[in-house]
Parts: C-alpha cells; sequence; structure tokens
C-alpha cells in the first residue's frame, strides 16, 4: 500500500511538473484568434460557473423593473456592453470575435444567470476575457439597472423596444 501512494504522490507531482514546464516553456498559445481546444471548451463556462456560484453574494434586484429603471438601464446597456454583446439593431457584434473567450451574444441568447450573478460579473469582471470590471464607472444602482434590463431584455414594452431601436442606429 505504501509503495502505491509513494507511487501516486510521484505521478501527481511529475503531472503538475510537466504542465508548469509546459506552460512556463510557451507551449500554450495565447492568441484570441485560434480555434478553442475541446478540453478547454468542455471545461471554461463550468469552472467560471462554479466559481461565481460560490463568490457571488445572496442578494435579489431591488429594482421594480418599471419603464424608468428599464429605460435607464437600457441606456446604460447600449452605452456600456452593446459594443461587445450586440444589441437589438446589431444582434452579432464583429467586436466580440475579437475577445477570447467570445463575449456573449444576448440578442440571440439572453443572459440566464440570476441577477446576483449578473451583478457580481459586471460588478468585478471577468479575468483573462475581456470583461472588464464596471464598479469604477457605475453605482451599485445603476449596475442593478443593468440587471434589470438583462432580465428583461426578451420581454421588452414596444416603447422600451422602440426607443432602444432607436438609440442603437
Amino acid at each position: 500500500m505504501r509503495t502505491f501512494i509513494i507511487g501516486f504522490v510521484v505521478a501527481v507531482i511529475l503531472l503538475v511538473g510537466g504542465f508548469y514546464l509546459y506552460a512556463q516553456m510557451g507551449f500554450i498559445d495565447p492568441r484570441a484568434d485560434i480555434p478553442v481546444r475541446s478540453l478547454e471548451a468542455s471545461q471554461a463556462m463550468a469552472i467560471l460557473d462554479s466559481s461565481i456560484d460560490r463568490r457571488a453574494p445572496e442578494a435579489k434586484n431591488q429594482i421594480v423593473a418599471d419603464e424608468a429603471d428599464l429605460t435607464a438601464g437600457m441606456k446604460l446597456y447600449q452605452s456600456n456592453c452593446a459594443g461587445c454583446h450586440g444589441d437589438v439593431n446589431h444582434a452579432e457584434s464583429s467586436f466580440a470575435d475579437s475577445f477570447y473567450p467570445r463575449a456573449p451574444q444576448f440578442q440571440h441568447d439572453a443572459p440566464d444567470m440570476p441577477g446576483n450573478q449578473n451583478f457580481y460579473l459586471i460588478k468585478h469582471g471577468i479575468r483573462w476575457s475581456g470583461m472588464a470590471a464596471w464598479k469604477q464607472s457605475m453605482t451599485d444602482w445603476q449596475i442593478w439597472q443593468v440587471c434589470a434590463f438583462l432580465d428583461h431584455m426578451d420581454k421588452l414594452s414596444p416603447a422600451i423596444e422602440q426607443q432602444w431601436r432607436t438609440i442603437a442606429k
């Protein structure tokens, strides 16, 4: 049994050491414009989701999601988020392709995270992805307005959608 444990520990050390050397010698390609490897594609979002589940505080959006707050959230989204995540007139942002991982396109795939997790991501950003931390640029209330808009972007009133179409140009 002792031989097995020593062998197991040595194998783990060799694997970790081998990966470390592989990375340190520059074999990991950092380019954002290459295809994603299958292991990374299958695990990256699951790891991100688990991390956010663990860290996002349990908070409820205090925004009522009335016309005024949804309009304010839409305007904040349009001026700060649409360039990467698309808008009502430009469902596909060509700028999104320059990021790695690619920025989600919310007109095709509406955000499905709970509001507290969206708030956490917007406020703190996502390292190594291009998603900025907006806590320096927006107040918590404004971030919650964006979260309310994200929660309702696929079911906006005709008045808000028309206003969005006008400012999205």
